[in-house]
């Protein structure tokens, strides 16, 4: 198989078309390319002087509003401390509750044996006694309520206070370790490597091990869905669909989340991933011939002569036909060819399987990465894509943001590449798609860097949610005992490095263009004092809704309402489903917890700060007024 043939576009069986529409401006590339103005969606806002979240300088953060002819500032003071404003919309019994739950998440043997518990207490108090139990504790806490019904009074009082709603439907099938390693088996190996028995050129990290199968060990904080058959794929796309139009009628400009692990079979996205990773390699291989190792990835720019002579001496293709690769709109104006342009060499081809193939460095030939494919696998991978498709316009359809979570290492290279096929269809005017980079990733940089830059190039809107990652511990254990290279971050300190500089990219990238988009979901307060400063010496104003900030329902709300209620956008992330359906989801929030409130008690405290408050100034019958 020529590499000749690698040109043509994919176009799968889904509306979902790998296409590239190359536009020659490039910002903080090899070309330079003029700044547009910023957008005129930018309005002044105006803060409520009266409110006393403003008036004590614990994070001060300039305001800086557009107006036709200059900017003009007016400073604004954030206190993370003023426990009046930041608990106004809670009623002491929920402020009680709070103060339970974090307490409680702080005993070791609660948490450790939190599944026996609850199933001693379930059989104990019987299933209505237990559900009250719950409402009034973990549940109460963690979820907004049982349908789209019994969420809309609570996302009404947060959105009248200042904070949006992320919807999630976090019901999850409670399955034991032996059946989830079971249906994980089955889902990621195909029937071609059935029969090899172990006989190919699969790389360790993109096969499915037993060992790790079930991928709920060691994660703590993300939902995990197991793939049973197509007809279940089709209830989550119900699902979700259900999810996106709750967020829009509920709320304005909301966001709903999917993963795509519950749209398809992994399977997929294992084989999908391991493509793109070989491909990358051999563009660093070329990139070390031209001496330029050690670069970051999109400061890589490799001379089209010294490329094809060092394609030639591999093997991979003699001159006269690497000259075909990368003509006109593909090599660009700078005569040399970046990543970005590499991987074009791979965006599609008529049949998704074709997608599959691989350069072999020893034959010179692209070989497929399994011997074949049968008709039902292949139906399976355009059926993920047709789901895909269908709640991206079902979002558009309702005005809401849709966002891809991020998943383990062996799918996300595949994950991000179909989120980014998206964003090129669906954010064209707007932001509808966030793709999610996990930032304890050594390569998260590149990975935000390379994708703003193919936004900028082509013109779409890049949209971003950033957090830490969710998968750390699993990750670490899965390359130690497999055998390849640890993916994480050396160490907690490094991953916020990593989390802030990929934050200043993003945000210098709406200074210049107003066409990036970003979520800064944490819980990090030092993170969110470092954004609101950037923003200021950025220019960037909260009414512009460029920044959101996310936190997780229940938590941190010493951070969420006072950015909400001085105007910046902020949301949180709101899971809802029965009481006995969430119970997985539950259990990590426990877990989370207790390893928050041992690290620190400032959330406990505060809670109690405003309950003494409250006692004090005779508002202990408090209740929120909206």
């Amino acid at each position: 198989m020529s590499y000749t043939k690698l040109a043509p576009a994919l176009r799968a069986g889904s509306d979902i078309c790998l296409t590239r529409a190359v536009v020659s401006c490039r910002l903080r590339s090899t070309v330079a390319s003029p700044r547009t103005k910023p957008s005129s969606e930018s309005q002044e806002q105006q803060v409520d002087a009266t409110c006393s979240v403003l008036k004590k300088a614990a994070a001060q953060v300039d305001h800086i509003s557009q107006t036709e002819n200059a900017w003009s500032k007016s400073k604004v003071f954030i206190d993370f401390e003023n426990t009046k404003e930041a608990y106004k919309s809670k009623e002491t019994s929920e402020l009680l509750r709070s103060l339970l739950v974090f307490r409680l998440c702080t005993f070791d043997f609660l948490v450790d044996k939190n599944k026996e518990l609850i199933n001693l207490s379930r059989k104990v108090l019987g299933k209505r006694l237990f559900e009250q139990l719950m409402k009034m504790t973990f549940y109460g806490q963690f979820v907004a309520g049982e349908d789209q019904e019994a969420i809309k009074p609570l996302v009404r009082r947060n959105r009248a206070f200042g904070v949006g709603s992320v919807l999630d439907y976090g019901v999850e099938e409670d399955l034991t370790q032996e059946e989830a390693e079971k249906k994980e088996m089955e889902s990621c190996v195909s029937e071609a490597e059935k029969e090899s028995h172990g006989v190919d050129h699969r790389e360790k990290k993109y096969k499915a091990h037993r060992r790790f199968g079930d991928r709920r060990g060691g994660v703590i904080s993300a939902r995990t869905y197991f793939y049973a058959d197509e007809a279940k794929c089709d209830q989550h796309m119900e699902t979700f669909l259900k999810c996106i139009e709750a967020s829009g009628g509920s709320s304005e400009d909301g966001f709903s989340a999917i993963k795509l692990t519950a749209l398809g079979r992994p399977q997929f996205l294992l084989q999908f991933s391991e493509v793109l990773v070989k491909w990358r390699r051999v563009f660093h291989l070329l990139a070390a011939d031209q001496g330029k190792a050690g670069l970051s990835a999109l400061d890589i720019k490799l001379e089209m002569k010294q490329l094809q002579e060092s394609l030639a001496k591999l093997g991979l293709g003699a001159k006269d036909e690497t000259q075909n690769w990368f003509t006109g709109e593909d090599l660009g104006m700078s005569g040399t060819v970046d990543l970005l342009d590499w991987n074009s060499l791979i965006d599609s081809r008529t049949k998704i399987s074709n997608l599959l193939v691989v350069p072999n460095l020893e034959t010179g030939q692209l070989e497929p990465l399994l011997s074949k494919f049968t008709d039902e696998e292949e139906m399976q991978m355009k059926r993920m894509l047709q789901r895909m498709d269908v709640l991206a316009k079902k979002a558009l359809q309702h005005g809401v943001r849709l966002m891809v979570d991020a998943e383990q290492t062996y799918f996300q290279p595949a994950i991000s590449r179909l989120t980014l096929e998206m964003q090129r269809k669906f954010n064209k005017e707007k932001p509808i798609i966030f793709n999610t980079y996990q930032c304890y990733l050594r390569e998260a940089y590149d990975n935000v860097s390379l994708d703003v830059e193919l936004s900028r190039r082509e013109g779409w809107y890049f949209g971003a949610k950033l957090v830490r990652g969710a998968y750390m511990d699993q990750e670490r254990s899965r390359a130690a005992e497999i055998g390849y290279a640890d993916p994480i971050n050396p160490n907690y300190e490094a991953t916020n490095q990593m989390y802030h500089r990929c934050l200043d990219y993003v945000l210098e990238e709406i200074k210049h263009h107003r066409k990036a988009n970003v979520m800064v979901a944490s819980h990090n307060e030092n993170t969110v004092k470092f954004t609101l400063q950037r923003m200021n010496e950025f220019g960037i104003h909260p009414s512009e809704n460029k920044v959101y900030f996310g936190q997780l329902l229940g938590m941190c709300d010493q951070i969420s309402f006072p950015l909400g209620q001085a105007g910046y956008p902020v949301y949180k992330y709101v899971p809802y489903g029965p009481v006995n359906e969430v119970l997985p989801y539950l259990s990590r929030r426990a877990q989370e917890n207790r390893g928050i409130m041992k690290g620190s008690q400032r959330e406990r405290l505060l809670l109690w700060t405003e309950l003494q408050r409250r006692l004090l100034s005779g508002e202990i019958f408090y209740k929120p007024v909206y």
